[in-house]
């Protein structure tokens, strides 16, 4: 993909719209989803509790409705709790999901429950983006992340959960799409902030970008805003 060829307004489908503030009301959570609908954006990503309205907004149309879990703390549920709340979520309305990791059990060698924790979100029956944290890992823990997330189902791989882990960049996102068996993608996350720094992913291989900056993206705007 020649991104660079695109206008600003002609990014909005490869951005997922994202609002994960715990203090966003139900005000600014309607206008969040209603704005995917103006600018055709992918989707609305939005907390569980969101889902419901985010679904009734945004039925019919083009976009989707995506939600994360073990998230933005990751790696504090159970996998249990996990795979229940994946269900649930999908349930009400979640189209997609991205999850957090439980990076301590890779880094204690606890590879089949590393795996099992991911196929269990999986099991809902959706599209998983898994957050693999790369900051947080070696080298070889990179490559057995990767490894593990692809067997256990994922659909999407991401660098990180947020802009406190790391800054989308070009270098984590050719570095995963090189390692992406076929039928699986790479999702961009973190401080995604501005039309140049979006285009550079996308022409990097990502297939989507995850930022609660979109708006400005697509208007040509910078913005301060960090996930």
């Amino acid at each position: 993909m020649l991104a660079a060829l695109l206008a600003p307004a002609q990014l909005a489908p490869y951005i997922q719209h994202t609002l994960i503030r715990a203090d966003a009301t139900e005000q600014q959570v309607r206008a969040h989803v209603e704005e995917c609908l103006e600018y055709g954006f992918d989707a609305a990503m939005v907390p569980g509790p969101w889902v419901p309205l985010a679904a009734d907004i945004l039925r019919g149309s083009n976009a989707v409705v995506a939600s994360a879990l073990d998230f933005p703390t990751v790696g504090v549920m159970t996998s249990a709790g996990k795979a229940a709340e994946a269900a649930e979520l999908v349930r009400l309305g979640a189209e997609q999901l991205d999850m957090g990791v439980q990076i301590g059990w890779l880094k204690s060698g606890r590879y089949a429950a590393f795996r099992d924790d991911i196929a269990g979100v999986v099991a809902s029956g959706v599209p998983v983006k898994v957050m693999l944290e790369l900051p947080l890992l070696t080298a070889p823990e990179r490559e057995t992340a990767i490894a593990l997330a692809v067997e256990a189902g994922a659909a999407y791989l991401k660098n990180a959960s947020s802009g406190t882990v790391e800054t989308a960049n070009v270098e984590s996102i050719r570095y995963l799409v090189e390692r992406a068996p076929e039928g699986v993608l790479v999702k961009a996350s973190g401080a995604i902030t501005s039309y140049e720094q979006t285009v550079a992913l996308l022409d990097a291989g990502a297939a989507l970008v995850g930022t609660s900056a979109g708006v400005a993206i697509v208007d040509g705007c910078g913005s301060s805003e960090s996930y």
